[in-house]
């Protein structure tokens, strides 16, 4: 008998297809044999193939170690495995690992997650990075992947974090879905903030364009036009400034709720665009500062993340937040 649990990166998907990934070998018929038969098991118990896979979800299969070798995607594994391990871009800068959890300092333009077949993320790069470390098997990855446990947009830099072990993984996706992390952002912006301030309003999403809108009201139910424009959701953002001259600040931001673009977007509806956001920035600043500073991607790091149990991990944003400041503060003012 062997046993499966199923990743971050698997869920969501329909069980027969997660088979036939895992059984490549095996002919369709033989699958649903072994369903039908409780051979293969979901859970502890019988399923059809139809079922939608969650994280942590248990699949065994009770087969022979000969029967599962004719038709494991053992080729696919070994082939995966090498690739991995051959990656020659190191992984993001770590800022702390133990056992169970690796916790990254994700650079601007990288994604956390594989979005297509040949994109190149920072979940591949800390398993390449785990692979040469020694801390991950090819046995030991054909029954479980590690995965990042948050996500950053690919342009935004900052904390990642990851589960190295299936216990690393459920507790920190645990700690971020219910809310148990406080999440902390550093940004520069355009309009000079002296105050603190507590921001709330409604978020509506398109996902057609994969835009966000901020509205100061929540939207009347007639307003949610289809499945593809998605309304109501409360948002609420905290920031203080960290720094405010010559028309520009630095922010300190506290995500209170985490939804899609919430700063960038909240922020520019507030008229504090973030410097360098191609969605919801200023067009004109955005050309200025690339030219002068060489910004290429929104000014957005995330710099702290802060756990129920005290513990708190912190990381620098980099080199184009300095370049940036050391502009700002050099700007002249001519009558």
């Amino acid at each position: 008998m062997r046993t499966m649990t199923i990743s971050k990166e698997e869920a969501g998907g329909r069980f027969d297809k997660y088979l036939k990934k895992l059984l490549s070998g095996a002919p369709a018929g033989f699958l649903y044999k072994m369903l039908r038969k409780k051979n293969i098991t979901l859970n502890g118990k019988k399923a059809d193939g139809s079922e939608k896979l969650q994280v942590f979800d248990e699949v065994k299969l009770f087969f022979s170690d000969e029967t599962f070798e004719k038709f494991s995607a053992k080729d696919s594994l070994e082939c995966e495995y090498e690739q991995l391990k051959n990656i020659t871009q190191q992984c993001p800068p770590v800022v702390y690992e133990d056992h169970d959890v690796i916790i990254v300092n994700k650079p601007a333009g990288l994604l956390s997650q594989k979005a297509e077949r040949e994109s190149l993320s920072a979940n591949e790069l800390i398993l390449s990075y785990l692979i040469k470390q020694g801390s991950l098997t090819k046995e030991q990855l054909q029954l479980f992947r590690p995965s990042v446990c948050n996500r950053l947009d690919r342009n935004t830099s900052g904390l990642l974090v990851a589960g190295k072990t299936l216990l690393g993984l459920r507790t920190m996706s645990e700690a971020f879905k219910e809310h148990k992390v406080s999440k902390y952002y550093y940004c520069i912006v355009k309009g000079e903030v002296t105050e603190s301030a507590y921001i709330r309003g409604w978020l509506t999403k398109d996902n057609a364009t994969n835009k966000v809108s901020v509205q100061k009201k929540a939207p009347a139910a007639k307003d949610k036009r289809s499945d593809d424009v998605l309304s109501g959701w409360e948002i609420e953002t905290e920031y203080q400034p960290v720094w405010s001259v010559n028309g520009y600040s630095m922010l300190k931001v506290r995500l209170i709720t985490g939804k899609s673009h919430q700063i960038r977007a909240h922020l520019a509806s507030v008229g504090r665009p973030v410097i360098g956001d191609p969605k919801y920035g200023d067009p004109e600043e955005n050309r200025l500062f690339r030219r002068a500073a060489g910004v290429k991607a929104q000014l957005l790091h995330a710099y702290c993340l802060k756990f129920e149990d005290g513990r708190a991990f912190t990381a620098q944003p980099g080199d184009a937040f300095h370049r940036t400041e050391a502009y700002i503060r050099n700007i002249r003012s001519y009558v």
